[in-house]
């Protein structure tokens, strides 16, 4: 199996380029933890992106803080706040993820895991 940072995170070599910005839209319920708040918050990930986010938020974040984001698919993600406006708001991601893995079904296999075994039954 793949270590969690080999399969969740890209390097710098798989990342868009600058005139694409690789952004996903999509629909995807997380739990964001900001840095100070007591609550996590459920929010709405409307675009995903290798380098960040576009989420809609039930309260106010400032910008600049220190927030983890956990996706389905990927898990906790580190980052910033890179702007909010309007019970929006960007995070930019310390490090690229591989967004394709939030949009993968939940309990779908991957490649490297092994056939289903068949269920027996006595008699």
């Amino acid at each position: 199996m793949d270590s969690p940072s080999a399969s969740i995170f890209l390097d710098d070599s798989q990342t868009p380029a600058t005139g694409d910005r690789g952004r996903d839209s999509l629909l995807l319920l997380a739990r964001l933890k900001v840095e100070g708040m007591p609550n996590d918050l459920s929010v709405r990930v409307r675009n995903l992106s290798a380098g960040g986010l576009m989420a809609e938020l039930p309260e106010p974040v400032s910008p600049e803080s220190a927030v983890q984001i956990e996706l389905r698919g990927i898990g906790l993600v580190s980052g910033r706040v890179a702007w909010q406006t309007e019970g929006r708001a960007g995070i930019a991601f310390d490090r690229p993820i591989d967004p394709q893995r939030a949009r993968k079904p939940v309990g779908a296999r991957t490649s490297d895991q092994a056939e289903p075994r068949t269920m027996r039954f006595p008699g």
